[in-house]
């Protein structure tokens, strides 16, 4: 009889599986993970997993879930079987993200300017003049190298059908990369002779890559930039990252009561006196970044920050005004921004999505409110979600009310036989569902992170991945085309 813990009784149940084929023998990267997991001797691998928990738990890799009356923050949690993804895959998703982002780049530069693609009826003028994260304020503006999405986490998943689809963008203040870089050093640590066969490409870089992307907005007559991390502050859901990545890129951390515009300039409070501050990657949304320009009750941002910035004389990272691609309606329609502003076909399609605001759209929702997930254009998080076979009538009843009210908020899409990857669940593997979350950069050029967040939905069944809802995450190993591309230096972070 197997000990608790291998492979040998694992069943792919019919869904895609990110290690397993439909005949249960692992696919070609995966084949030295699955044997060295099912030749440990009976506990080894609960005992490595209670390691890796005390290891994050030291660490303090927390999340806050805001209203949870247990307590605020959490620990992330994490499953130590990896997603594997083979090098021909990711070539395949890299240059889909690259070719989305450079789409998503000019649709922005052109609505807060000349708006060709609604004059020319790509996008139809009602959508984007209902989105709630357009921001007028930002009309005309030409931000530094003309790049507006610095940063962007972009939601993939895979369907039963095995192919990878875009669920959904995020270019406000994408969120998660962090946990990336620390499960990967726990990794390393747990296994680290089937993760040097494995000939897995390296994370380790990312803060460097970062830190670049930064610089690169500087004006081009400064030296040696002055880059911050503006966070909101200790009880935002993500100020574990924020403090994170300044550390690691080597700058400050900021809060707005530590920046002060003065002569037309940012500067940041120090215990020398006032120092100029050249690029600001905000984790602050548009709203709370100016008090003058934005919510006049923000207490969080500058005040004349956005003067500063329409001036050229400080950079900001992401742009402001980029949340209105992160719309789910919007979103419905960047296969056309492809073929319109690149001429080219997108490589990576969209989930299926029907857009309420269309009458026909709406009128095949509100008939199959039981078949398909419903979605809030701007919901984030797992909110605002009605995932139609897991639903009442009741909630369905509620959603079509909301739908009918204001058609314009809600899109649709068919439920997804998400993928899944094996999870440890109490004394055995089971089969979990996951999206995979890769972050972008765009400074010089447009570069990939190899890999990414795997996001997890530990709860049976479920296919809602987010952590507020139960989620947790997994490592995501990228398999080297080449072996020079998988050296990783020791160096831990």
């Amino acid at each position: 009889m197997p000990h608790p813990y291998t492979f040998q009784d694992y069943e792919t149940d019919s869904f895609y599986d990110e290690l397993f084929d439909s005949d249960g023998q692992p696919h070609p990267g995966a084949a030295l993970l699955v044997e060295k997991i099912n030749s440990l001797p009976p506990g080894e691998l609960a005992q490595r997993r209670e390691e890796v928990d005390r290891a994050l738990l030291r660490m303090g890799i927390t999340f806050t879930v805001y209203g949870d009356e247990e307590g605020t923050e959490k620990i992330f949690p994490f499953d130590v079987i990896p997603r594997i993804v083979e090098a021909w895959e990711w070539n395949h998703i890299e240059a889909g993200l690259k070719q989305r982002i450079s789409a998503l780049n000019q649709f922005l530069d052109d609505i807060y300017n000349d708006q060709r693609i609604v004059h020319e009826d790509i996008l139809p003028a009602d959508l984007l003049e209902k989105a709630k994260s357009y921001r007028k304020q930002c009309e005309g503006l030409s931000p530094p190298r003309g790049i507006w999405c610095h940063i962007t986490g972009t939601d993939l998943v895979r369907g039963g059908d095995g192919a990878i689809y875009v669920l959904e963008d995020n270019l406000r203040c994408p969120s998660g990369v962090s946990y990336v870089l620390q499960n990967r050093l726990v990794m390393k640590r747990s296994f680290p002779q089937v993760f040097e066969a494995s000939r897995v490409r390296p994370v380790i870089d990312y803060p460097n890559q970062l830190y670049h992307t930064l610089t690169h907005l500087a004006h081009e007559n400064v030296g040696e930039p002055t880059v911050v991390v503006l966070t909101p502050g200790i009880y935002n859901s993500a100020y574990y990252e924020h403090s994170f990545l300044a550390q690691q890129m080597g700058v400050e951390l900021v809060e707005g009561k530590d920046l002060v515009v003065k002569g037309g300039l940012v500067y940041m409070r120090t215990t020398d006196g006032f120092q100029r501050v050249d690029v600001i990657y905000r984790r602050i949304d548009d709203d709370f970044i100016d008090p003058q320009s934005f919510r006049k009750d923000s207490m969080l941002g500058v005040p004349g920050l956005m003067d500063v910035y329409r001036r050229g004389r400080v950079a900001l990272a992401n742009a402001p005004g980029t949340g209105v691609a992160d719309d789910k309606v919007i979103y419905a329609y960047v296969p056309e921004m492809i073929r319109y502003y690149l001429n080219e076909e997108p490589i990576l399609p969209n989930v299926q999505t029907y857009v309420c605001a269309k009458d026909d759209d709406r009128k095949y929702v509100l008939e199959n409110l039981d078949k398909l997930v419903v979605k809030a254009a701007n919901e984030a998080g797992g909110y605002g979600m009605l995932v139609g076979p897991h639903s009442t009538k009741e909630q369905q009843s509620q959603f079509a009310k909301l739908i009918a009210d204001d058609p314009r908020n809600y899109i649709a899409q068919p439920t997804l036989a998400l993928s899944r990857v094996p999870t440890v669940v109490d004394d055995r593997i089971e089969g979990r569902h996951v999206d995979l979350r890769p972050y972008i950069l765009y400074g010089e050029d447009i570069w990939v992170l190899p890999g990414g967040l795997t996001r997890v939905a530990l709860k049976k069944g479920s296919l809602v991945v987010n952590s507020s809802q139960g989620g947790g995450s997994k490592d995501t190993w990228v398999v080297a085309q080449y072996d020079d591309d998988a050296a990783e230096p020791e160096t831990p972070l």
